[in-house]
């Protein structure tokens, strides 16, 4: 894969939003698979002309398995400002999930604690006052069932690693096709059904509300599903 192969959203002089495929990592790692930062970097060096390499900050994450809509930084300035937002809330992230089940509310608050075990790379819920716990809270919202397959609106209100995948799991709902959490014969039936569909935070120098929206490809499960209803909308996002 190269930056040839990503789709590119909208870019400015201080922006870079893109999509992440599935299980694309977000920066280089053992694994030596080609990844987001270097592959837009060299994307930048090529369209600019620019000796050497180019900088691009990232300012947040998804997890390896995790598709959908990334924003990067072009300069410094920008990258402290969006990391600024993100810390404060002002960046707001929404997913798609499809899970396993219908969940027992329509719509609901997770809080939790997690922890993450690094020799695993697994992350679990655990008692509040546990060394190194970190509060987990997120909301959902049940957008659509069916068969025995749920359509989810997840909003992160903390951005812990793992966090949706492991709240959803302990809720009794595991995203379909989620190989580390999930259960059954469903965790292997697909690429994990989690999407970032949604970005909205306000331009670093202009102010304006920038939204964006992205749909999940068209594969199982997310054509069980008429996602138009939930995601079809004109936006105009201007410098």
């Amino acid at each position: 894969m190269t930056y040839k192969d990503l789709q590119i959203v909208y870019e400015d002089n201080c922006l870079l939003v893109v999509v992440k495929p599935y299980n694309v990592p977000v920066q280089a790692d053992e694994s030596g698979d080609a990844d987001m930062l270097s592959m837009l970097k060299q994307y930048l060096v090529e369209k600019y002309n620019k000796p050497g390499d180019a900088y691009l900050g990232l300012v947040h994450r998804l997890d390896r398995p995790t598709g959908g809509v990334m924003v990067f930084a072009k300069n410094s300035k920008t990258a402290a400002r969006l990391c600024e937002a993100i810390q404060e809330g002002n960046v707001e992230k929404r997913y798609l999930a499809v899970v396993e089940g219908t969940p027992r509310y329509r719509a609901d608050k997770l809080i939790c604690y997690l922890k993450k075990d690094p020799e695993t790379n697994t992350v679990h819920t655990v008692p509040a006052l546990s060394e190194g716990a970190k509060y987990a809270e997120l909301d959902y919202k049940l957008l659509a069932t069916q068969g025995e397959f749920s359509l989810l609106q997840v909003g992160l209100v903390t951005g812990r690693a793992h966090q949706i995948r492991v709240q959803l799991a302990d809720m009794g709902n595991p995203i379909v096709g989620d190989k580390k959490y999930g259960r059954g014969e469903a965790k292997q039936r697909s690429e994990m059904a989690l999407w970032a569909c949604q970005l909205k935070f306000s331009h670093p120098v202009s102010g304006k509300d920038m939204v964006f929206r992205v749909y999940p490809p068209e594969v199982f499960p997310w054509t069980r599903f008429d996602l138009d209803i939930f995601l079809k909308i004109n936006i105009k996002n201007s410098d």
